[in-house]
């Protein structure tokens, strides 16, 4: 099994209800990467 480290990056493709919780969950752990096609999320997202 391969251990991950927290110098490990990760990205979510897909910020709706499941992959912004997740990467929020991981966030507390590694460095996120978050990436949406849908521009209206987006600007929802930079808004808080």
């Amino acid at each position: 099994m391969t251990r991950i480290d927290k110098d490990t990056p990760i990205a979510v493709i897909g910020l709706g209800y499941v992959g912004l919780l997740l990467a929020v969950a991981f966030a507390r752990y590694f460095k996120v990467t978050g990436f949406d096609t849908k521009q209206k999320r987006i600007e929802e997202l930079n808004t808080g």
